[in-house]
């Protein structure tokens, strides 16, 4: 091989035509990290071919040995740990000290996938002698996947992304191929690197750095029966229209709310909201799905909070993403930086205070904070995806939880309150995928159930629940049982 990266056709590396390469450069310094090859039409179709022919055969594959080869990535993920986290923070400009961590993430969550493989059976034994017509039967349901899969991922998690659909797809016993951001396909290219040295079957896994604009084809593609997609909302709810009949999964955006109630009042506990906000609305310069734009403070306790918030997003460090000290790097282009500085601008005109932050150099916009922004700016309304909160004072409970339904999105919602109480209603009454109590919208476990409502897209993420929406359950009837 060249010394361009192979992308992966059917579990082994392959190259296009020499018209065919993927220049990848770093949003930092604008250096060249990497160079890749991009299937050709003929050999896209070849993945897809070879996905949908070995379809039986891997959902029969024991669960031992797809086990052993989500325990092999796992392992082997752990001990390139370091190498990868330096070339997600190349590809992304994410700080080393946050890349270090999405690896840490992604062995878990093959891990996860590894676990699940032993145990899942979606199934159940059903007596079917509750009425007079079901005597001497019994029904067995178990899990089969429904096929093969079409796993789509963004640039903000260039491996984690790409592990939360690889890994429950092999778990599940179902064909994948993989397509992964085009401006950062390194990290989930070095998963076909670990998927090779396993024994799993030719044609179970591919994975294809495809330009955005080659998609429909694939997304149409009558042998792909599931798409699971992780992006925006607009390009997410187009493939779902585009594809009716087809099982779609959608993790689309969010503009995360953390809600401080007014019993959240000590000083130590202001502190900590404060914190951790200022942590969570910067790191990987904001572009999370779950980080936090929005601020939703209770009048009583508004005016302690504010500047401890103030205080501790300046206290962020900005720069390089190699820099072990850095907590905010570079957005992942200048043109996102520049959309973030024009939402941001917006604002200010139209009556929101600037309370700090607001400047751009290059791909990199300052940690920022506004106050006062009108309900009806872009900004209020959007997912920013860059640096940037929102803080609004609000009377009282309902108040705060009638703020946080004010968005077409909801995706995820951090409450601080020590009300068990207040948990409960919180829980009750956000219309959101998640309620966080005690802490940012941002916090996140790999193995639990994750997605949105609204406009945050459809289905479920976490190694178990995406397994599930990759199955189908069936039935079988056993007639002349005795029970």
């Amino acid at each position: 091989m060249s010394s361009i990266h192979p992308f992966w056709l059917a579990g082994r590396p392959a190259e296009g035509d020499d018209n065919g390469t993927l220049v990848v450069t770093s949003p930092w310094d604008g250096r060249t990290v990497g160079r890749v090859s991009v299937p050709t039409g003929s050999q896209i179709d070849e993945a897809v071919a070879a996905a949908h022919a070995v379809r039986d055969e891997f959902a029969a594959t024991p669960a031992h040995v797809r086990a052993a080869a989500l325990d092999h990535v796992a392992k082997r993920l752990g001990e390139r740990r370091e190498e990868i986290a330096q070339l997600i923070s190349a590809e992304n400009g994410k700080p080393i000290k946050w890349a270090r961590g999405e690896v840490g993430r992604a062995v878990s969550v093959f891990r996860f996938a590894g676990e699940e493989a032993r145990r899942f059976n979606g199934g159940e034994a059903q007596r079917l002698d509750t009425d007079t017509g079901g005597e001497g039967r019994l029904a067995l349901t178990r899990r089969f996947p429904k096929g093969v899969i079409l796993g789509i991922t963004p640039f903000n998690f260039p491996l984690n992304q790409c592990a939360h659909k690889v890994a429950p797809a092999i778990a599940a016993g179902a064909p994948i191929i993989l397509k992964p951001a085009p401006n950062t396909p390194l990290s989930g290219l070095v998963l076909g690197e670990l998927l090779a040295e396993t024994d799993l079957p030719a044609g179970s896994w591919s994975i294809l750095p495809v330009a955005n604009e080659r998609m429909p084809a694939l997304v149409q593609d009558d042998r792909i029966p599931v798409i699971s997609f992780t992006g925006s909302e607009k390009v997410g709810y187009a493939i779902m229209d585009s594809v009716p009949r087809k099982h779609c999964t959608l993790e689309l955006g969010g503009n995360g709310a953390a809600v401080i109630l007014g019993d959240y009042s000590s000083d130590d506990e202001l502190d900590w909201a404060a914190t951790r906000i200022a942590t969570f609305s910067n790191y990987q310069g904001g572009q999370s799905c779950i980080s936090v734009q929005r601020v939703i403070a209770d009048a009583a306790i508004y005016d302690r909070l504010l500047p401890r918030i103030v205080a501790a997003v300046e206290a962020q460090v900005t720069g390089d993403p190699s820099d072990a000290a850095t907590d905010v790097g570079p957005l992942v282009s200048e043109s996102a930086a520049e959309r973030v500085e024009q939402w941001v601008d917006e604002a200010v005109a139209a009556g929101a205070e600037l309370v700090t932050g607001g400047g751009r150099v290059g791909a990199s916009y300052a940690p920022t904070v506004l106050t006062g922004v009108p309900g009806d700016t872009t900004l209020a309304c959007e997912e920013i995806f860059g640096p940037v909160m929102t803080v609004t004072k609000v009377n009282g409970e309902a108040e705060a939880f009638a703020a946080v339904n004010d968005s077409k999105y909801g995706l995820h919602a951090g409450v601080f309150t020590g009300d068990l109480q207040a948990a409960f209603r919180a829980h009750r009454a956000l219309e959101v995928g998640g309620v966080i109590i005690g802490d940012v919208p941002s916090y996140r476990a790999d193995q639990m159930p994750y997605g949105g409502a609204k406009q945050s897209g459809v289905g479920r993420e976490g190694v178990k629940f995406a397994m599930e929406d990759y199955t189908y359950e069936r039935v079988l009837v056993l007639t002349g049982i005795k029970l």
